[in-house]
């Protein structure tokens, strides 16, 4: 795994960067909702860092359409609307199912262990309603598996898709809790373990049009 948001607390990282990551995962698992403020003053409060890494970090995220300017220097998480649903799930749909063919050509037995070991987390964390737990396993899951795919150009539009609907995962679990969270991981672990690419990329094209079809049922 290559990324960001897992591994905010990496020794040797700069100040900056470790700053950064941790903007990054806070936007990523909700902890700064749809229509959230977002001040340099709070998070250097929060976060405990100084002015200027945490300025960089919100450009940073601004580029990366993480958060967005609302005029007299406000700064905000994105409220995603039914039009933007529509777009990331084309996006997502474009991409994904890819990203697992790919990954199919390159999974070892290994591989695909460790993918069942992170799913099962998901699992646990489904069961006992830990919704910090359900995000992050599940974003775990599928960064593993794109970073499996040995494409980072399609890697890196994918991660950059999953910021702007990431806070919004955050609103249904906390509207609809865990439990109403289905996925198609196992489905897909068992289409690679048999060597089927094409089952293990429409098991993940399920996956995406279920989570982004709640999230379409939330927005105005």
């Amino acid at each position: 795994m290559n990324r960001t948001d897992l591994d905010a607390g990496t020794p040797g990282l700069p100040a900056h960067e470790r700053v950064y990551r941790k903007m990054r995962a806070l936007v990523l698992f909700g902890e700064m909702p749809p229509g959230a403020p977002v001040t340099i003053q709070g998070l250097t409060r929060q976060l405990s860092a100084g002015m200027t890494p945490v300025r960089e970090a919100m450009r940073r995220l601004t580029a990366e359409g993480a958060l967005v300017f609302q005029g007299n220097r406000r700064v905000s998480v994105p409220v995603l609307d039914a039009g933007a649903v529509s777009e990331l799930i084309h996006a997502r749909v474009a991409i994904e199912p890819e990203l697992t063919r790919r990954a199919c050509a390159f999974a070892s037995a290994q591989d695909v262990a460790d993918l069942r070991a992170i799913d099962t987390r998901l699992d646990l964390a489904i069961a006992r309603g830990d919704v910090r737990g359900y995000l992050k396993h599940n974003y775990q899951f599928h960064l593993e598996l794109y970073t499996l795919a040995r494409a980072p150009i399609l890697q890196d539009l994918a991660e950059s898709l999953w910021l702007r609907f990431g806070p919004s995962l955050r609103v249904i679990c906390g509207r609809f809790g865990t439990q109403s969270l289905p996925d198609e991981h196992k489905a897909l672990l068992a289409a690679m373990e048999r060597g089927d690419a094409e089952a293990a990329a429409h098991a993940m094209e399920l996956d995406v049009r279920q989570g982004m079809e709640q999230i379409l049922q939330t927005v105005d």
